[in-house]
């Protein structure tokens, strides 16, 4: 077979661009994990970060799971494979040139492409009954949880999905609960008379009546109703039916089946797009129809990882042939399960054993992968200067502004910081947010920012690719403060690294101080501790989810509208809280006006995870520093206030009568602010409450 370009052995290194965290692509992800591939760099995106093990959907919709049991840590994984991790959705392709579309993201360029989006569920029926589509996965014990409670449930859907769901539903809303099954065009169309057989018993033994003969034509309220007229009375309907592809794929110009699904032949490779693979349930492997069945995805990551190994390698990918029948073992949620093998189908409590087995040991071996630590920090010499100034032509940078006579000021904060999940679009708006900080907090205005990039040495073409996504970002929440990037300057180092040079302006006697407090102020705090703490969890693979997103929430939280809000209420004296955490902020401040402190410590609000993170002994690199500075000014501070923050909140005290005021409008705006303690006479201290 002869060699196509996606074939060419790679001159300096390939980019292998991932979208989606399905099955295949945590398979792939873990043989990377476990033997990596010089020269190959790896980009995840996926919308969800700990996206559900569908093998054990039904056993978390039972209640035999907790939530953290089924689930795979993306940011865990990607770190242990040494992938970078954009959490984001694909909504386009430009494939002519290698380019993915994102949502917030901008365009990602590949060499090679590999899409694992899975399904999506197809239009409901029409009307506003208690409807609740299992797609997506991650999302559906959410759901069900909001959902009011049901008497009377039904599942929509005669495959082994919505035959297991069904099972889990009997356990979940208990034996008084009625509950049916429809399976509208057949109950397990793909099996034999045996198979649906021993269903039938078990769905009898448990209570579960079957409703066969015709689909759902509508959903009306508290019933649904059939196609040749029957109701069905319900309170919630779990809807299994129709795997649909995602829409954004009609517009990519990629070869599709007719349902819409990617088209691919044995190397799992686009028929169209050589460059382009696909994988689980979003691919059609041509020649080879299979049921969306979660056994084939598992089984294609390996196929994935020695195509992408031997496409390095200059060689042709290997076909990958699926099996014709695939095992299928349905748990009926009661401690026994039900295997079926084509025409075979047998029940036990021993099934449910080897269920439980291969549920638990998949999940299993993805958190028992080693995370590798962060390199550390060394000087290295200047970045290539085509790329940087490639990369700022691509953002099109205008001239600074002038800035307004004697009153301008410049605040350099190049505080290093890593790409949080490798994602250097994000650590673009996070490093701007928290350069301004500091001048938002003088109740200056920022004007311009020049960037102070770190990045490691790497082939050209990724450096341009990085640094244009790092200066975009940058740009983005600059522009939205009202000021510019005007330029940048660049260093090779052995990690990613940002800072900036922020240019800003403000009237004269107009700048605020750290040094104002006054006995009797009340000191307020704008947003919640702990992002140093959590990304150190991150660098370790031990941030869950929802830590991080609260924390990437957080910190691109922009500064400026609490920052006038505080001004325009009194504050007596303002700071932005950054690297020496709270306390040490909050020092400074004290011993500026003479004066000392009494916080609640109750008060202070912490980002979810925080406190779970410092109990487990997770600290920031500062941390120690940190404690050892306020040594004499605190006894026994808890760890959270010594907590270096990153685009952190702003302490200030305000007078008693503008607090009120002041938080309401805080509020308003989308902050978590709070007051947190009161300025006291006294030399330099603070007493915890």
């Amino acid at each position: 077979m002869p060699r196509d370009l996606a074939e060419t052995p790679p001159a300096e290194g390939r980019e292998l661009l991932l979208v989606g965290g399905g099955h295949a692509h945590l398979g792939l992800l873990r043989s990377l994990a476990m033997r990596p591939v010089p020269g190959l760099r790896v980009t995840l995106v996926a919308d969800e970060l700990e996206p559900v093990y569908s093998g054990m959907l039904p056993g978390l919709v039972a209640g035999l799971y907790a939530a953290e049991e089924c689930v795979i840590a993306l940011p865990r994984l990607a770190l242990a494979a040494g992938a970078r991790l954009i959490q984001d959705r694909a909504t386009g392709l430009q494939p002519v040139a290698r380019r993915l579309l994102c949502a917030r993201h901008p365009p990602l360029h590949y060499d090679w492409l590999s899409i694992d989006v899975g399904s999506v569920a197809r239009p409901l029926p029409p009307g506003e009954g208690p409807l609740v589509a299992v797609r997506p996965i991650g999302s559906l014990e959410a759901r069900l949880a909001a959902a009011p409670p049901a008497g009377r449930a039904a599942v929509v859907g005669g495959g082994a999905a919505g035959v297991e769901l069904a099972f889990s539903l009997r356990r979940r809303l208990g034996p008084g609960a009625e509950l049916a099954l429809l399976p509208g065009a057949g109950l397990l169309p793909r099996s034999g008379p045996l198979a649906r057989w021993v269903i039938r018993r078990a769905l009898e033994r448990r209570r579960i009546a079957l409703v066969e003969g015709a689909p759902v034509a509508e959903a009306g309220p508290g019933a649904l109703l059939l196609a040749d007229g029957r109701r069905i009375p319900c309170d919630l309907a779990l809807w299994t039916t129709g795997a649909a592809a995602p829409a954004w794929l009609r517009e990519t110009g990629l070869a599709l089946d007719p349902q819409g699904f990617i088209a691919v032949d044995e190397t799992l490779r686009s028929l169209s797009h050589r460059e382009v693979f696909a994988a689980g349930d979003v691919a059609a492997l041509q020649g080879h129809p299979r049921e969306k069945a979660g056994v084939y995805p598992v089984r294609q990551g390996p196929a994935l990882a020695d195509a992408i190994r031997r496409l390095m390698a200059g060689e042709v990918p290997r076909p990958w042939r699926p099996q014709r029948r695939a095992l299928a073992l349905i748990g009926t949620a009661d401690g026994e399960a039900i295997a079926l093998r084509g025409r075979l189908a047998l029940a036990g409590r021993w099934a449910w054993r080897w269920k439980q087995r291969i549920d638990r040991d998949w999940v299993a071996g993805f958190a028992s992968l080693r995370t590798t630590p962060p390199v550390p920090m060394h000087c290295g010499g200047r970045l290539a200067a085509p790329a940087l100034t490639a990369a700022l032509a691509r953002l099109g940078l205008a001239e600074g502004p002038a800035l307004p006579g004697d009153a301008a000021l410049r605040v350099q904060d190049a505080e290093r910081f890593p790409a949080l999940l490798g994602d250097v679009h994000l650590l673009g708006r996070i490093a701007a947010n928290h350069a301004m900080g500091e001048m938002q907090a003088m109740g200056a205005r920022p004007l311009s920012a020049l960037a102070l990039v770190t990045l490691p040495d790497a082939p050209a073409a990724w450096l341009e690719e990085d640094l244009h996504a790092m200066l975009r970002g940058a740009q983005e929440v600059l522009e939205e403060a009202g000021a510019r990037l005007i330029g940048g300057h660049g260093t090779e180092g052995a990690e990613v690294a940002l800072g900036f040079a922020v240019t800003g302006a403000a009237g004269p006697g107009r700048l605020a101080q750290a040094g104002g407090l006054r006995p009797g102020d009340r000191l307020v705090l704008t947003k919640p501790l702990g992002t140093g703490v959590i990304l150190a969890a991150a660098m370790r693979g031990e941030a869950r989810a929802a830590w991080l997103e609260g924390a990437v929430a957080v910190m691109q939280q922009p500064g400026g509208p609490a920052a006038a809000a505080l001004l325009a209420h009194g504050a007596t004296a303002f700071a932005a809280v950054k690297g020496f955490g709270l306390l040490g902020q909050l020092g400074e401040m004290l011993r500026a006006s003479g004066s000392a402190a009494r916080l609640d410590a109750r008060a202070i609000p912490l980002l979810p995870g925080a406190q779970e993170a410092l109990e487990r002994g997770i600290r920031s690199p500062r941390h120690a520093a940190n404690e050892a500075a306020i040594a004499g000014l605190a006894e026994n501070p808890p760890a959270a206030l010594l907590d270096p923050q990153i685009a952190g909140g702003f302490l200030a005290g305000l007078p008693e009568a503008s607090v009120a005021p002041c938080l309401a409008e805080l509020r308003r705006l989308g902050a978590a602010a709070a007051l947190i303690g009161t300025v006291t006479p006294g030399p330099p201290a603070i007493r915890l409450d």
